[in-house]
C-alpha cells in the first residue's frame, strides 16, 4: 500500500515569527492590556493631524470676528515728528532787519481719535464675523464626529482582521485532525486515497489562508497605529456572547428630523446663507452715509522761533479740536449697483447649497438608518446559520463514522462552519460601526455613544486573540 507524506506540521515562518514575538512581549512585559474605543479615540484627539488643523482653523476664525469687532470701537493714534527748513531770500535790494537767510526748526506731537457714529457696513461686517465663527465651530464638530468613525472603523477593521486570522487557524486544527482520520482509514483499508487527498488540499489552501490573514492583520494593526500615534495598539474584543444595543427611535424620519436640527453640515450651509444675506445688505450701504466723531489734539514747538525773523525767540502752540464728520457718496461709477448684483447671485448660490446639504444629510441617514436595520437583521440570521451550520457539521461527522457519508462533506461542513462564524463576527462589527455612522448622519454621535461600546467589551488584558471562542477539538473517525 503506497505511503502518503505526512502533512507539514510546523507552520509557516512569519507565523512562527509571530508566535515568537508574542511570547518575547510576554516575557519583557506581561500580556498587553486591551484599549477600548475610547482610550483610542482620545488619543487620536492628541495626535490625528487633520484633528489638530481643524481646531487651529476654528480658533482662526474666532479671531477674525473679534478683528470684525474693531470697526465699531474707537480708534486712537499718536504722530510724532521733527522738521528741520533752511531759507535764502534773495530780494532785489537789501531790507533792512531781514537776514539773507536763516534756518528754522518745527517739533510736533499730534494724538487724534475718532469713534464711528454711523457705519452700517462695519456693523454687519462684525456679524460676519461671528456668523463666520459659528460656521467654523460646526465644521469642527463635523471633524470631531469624524474622527471618532474613524478610529471606529480602523478598531473593528482590526477586530475582524483577528477573527478572519482566528477561524483560519481553528479551521486548519481540524482540517488536520481530519487529514489524521482520512490517513488511518486509508492505512487500514476503511477508506481511500481520495479522502486523505481531499483533506491534504484544504489543508494547504487553509495554511495559505492563515499567511494572507496574518498579513491583513499586521496592515490593519498599522492603519490604528497611525492613527492614534502609538504602536502596538491592542482593541478590546466583544465580551461574549453579546447582545446588540437597538435603534432608539426605531424610525427613520426621526433621525432626519434630527439630522435636520443638528447636523454640522447644515448648520454650515445656514451659516454660509446668513452670511451672503448680510454680504448683500452690506455692499447695499454703498449709497449709504458714514458719520464718525473726530478729535484731536496738536502741540507745535518752534525751538529756534519763527518761519520768519518777527519772532526770533522760541515758542510753542497747542491746539484741540474735536467735531463731528459725514461722508455722503455720491456716484461711484455703476460699482455699487454691480456689486449689490454680485451678492444676490451669491445669495442665491448659497441657498441652493443649504437645499442640496439637506436633502444630502437625508439620504445619508436614511441610508444609515436602513444599514443598521438590515445589519442587526443579518446577524440574526448568522446567529441562526451558525447553529444549523454547527447540527451540520455533528451530523456529517457522525455520518462519516458509520460510513454514509464520505471526507469532502465533513471538509465542506467544517468550511461552511467556519465561514459563518467568521461572517457572523463581521456583521455584528459592522452593526455596531453602521450606528455610529447613523448617529454621525444626525449629527448628535459623542463620546456617551463611544462609553456605550465599551461596556460591550472585555476588559481585562489579552495577548492578541481577539476572535471569536475557541472551539473544541473535532471528533475524528475511528473506522
Amino acid at each position: 500500500m503506497t505511503k502518503l507524506p505526512r502533512p507539514l506540521q510546523a507552520r509557516p515562518a512569519n507565523a512562527l515569527c509571530a508566535v515568537s514575538l508574542g511570547a518575547l512581549l510576554g516575557w519583557l512585559g506581561g500580556p498587553a492590556q486591551a484599549q477600548t474605543l475610547s482610550e483610542l479615540v482620545a488619543q487620536a484627539r492628541g495626535y490625528d493631524a487633520s484633528w489638530q488643523a481643524q481646531q487651529a482653523d476654528a480658533r482662526a476664525a474666532a479671531s477674525r470676528a473679534d478683528q470684525a469687532l474693531g470697526g465699531l470701537l474707537p480708534s486712537v493714534g499718536l504722530q510724532a515728528g521733527a522738521n528741520r527748513t533752511h531759507v535764502d531770500i534773495h530780494t532785489g535790494l537789501p531790507i533792512p532787519g531781514v537776514p539773507g537767510s536763516f534756518n528754522n526748526t518745527q517739533q510736533n506731537l499730534q494724538l487724534s481719535a475718532q469713534q464711528p457714529l454711523y457705519r452700517p457696513a462695519n456693523k454687519l461686517a462684525y456679524e460676519q464675523g461671528q456668523r463666520g465663527a459659528d460656521a467654523a465651530q460646526a465644521q469642527l464638530d463635523g471633524a470631531a464626529q469624524s474622527l471618532i468613525v474613524r478610529v471606529a472603523q480602523a478598531y473593528f477593521d482590526v477586530l475582524a482582521a483577528q477573527d478572519s486570522l482566528n477561524v483560519v487557524q481553528a479551521q486548519q486544527k481540524a482540517i488536520s485532525q481530519q487529514l489524521e482520520s482520512a490517513r488511518r482509514n486509508f492505512e487500514v483499508g476503511t477508506a481511500t486515497i481520495t479522502d486523505s487527498r481531499e483533506a491534504q488540499s484544504r489543508f494547504d489552501l487553509a495554511t495559505a489562508q492563515e499567511i494572507a490573514a496574518q498579513n491583513d492583520l499586521q496592515v490593519k494593526r498599522v492603519v490604528l497605529d497611525q492613527l492614534v500615534g502609538r504602536v502596538g495598539t491592542q482593541p478590546a474584543r466583544l465580551a461574549t456572547p453579546v447582545t446588540l444595543p437597538k435603534i432608539q427611535p426605531d424610525n427613520a424620519q426621526s433621525w432626519v428630523d434630527t439630522a435636520f436640527a443638528n447636523q454640522p453640515q447644515i448648520r454650515q450651509a445656514q451659516l454660509a446663507l446668513d452670511i451672503a444675506k448680510l454680504e448683500t445688505q452690506k455692499a447695499e450701504t454703498g449709497h449709504k452715509p458714514t458719520v464718525d466723531l473726530q478729535a484731536g489734539y496738536v502741540v507745535n514747538r518752534y525751538p529756534n522761533g519763527s518761519m520768519t525773523p518777527s519772532i526770533p525767540l522760541s515758542y510753542r502752540t497747542n491746539a484741540a479740536q474735536i467735531g463731528v464728520v459725514m461722508n455722503m457718496p455720491l456716484f461711484a461709477g455703476f460699482s455699487v449697483q454691480n456689486r449689490i448684483k454680485e451678492t444676490v447671485a451669491l445669495e442665491e448660490k448659497a441657498g441652493a447649497q443649504l437645499d442640496d446639504a439637506r436633502r444630502s444629510v437625508e439620504q445619508s441617514t436614511r441610508t444609515a438608518f436602513l444599514g443598521v436595520q438590515s445589519g442587526q437583521a443579518q446577524v440574526k440570521a448568522l446567529e441562526a446559520a451558525l447553529a444549523s451550520s454547527q447540527s451540520a457539521l455533528d451530523a456529517n461527522q457522525v455520518g462519516y463514522e458509520v460510513g454514509v457519508r464520505i471526507n469532502i462533506d465533513v471538509l465542506n461542513a467544517q468550511s461552511q462552519l467556519y465561514q459563518t462564524e467568521r461572517d457572523l463576527a463581521n456583521a455584528r462589527y459592522q452593526v455596531l460601526l453602521g450606528q455610529l455612522k447613523l448617529r454621525q448622519a444626525a449629527g448628535v454621535l459623542g463620546d456617551e455613544d463611544l462609553r456605550g461600546l465599551d461596556a460591550l467589551t472585555m476588559a481585562p488584558a489579552i495577548s492578541g486573540a481577539a476572535g471569536p471562542q475557541a472551539r473544541p477539538a473535532l471528533k475524528t473517525s475511528k473506522r
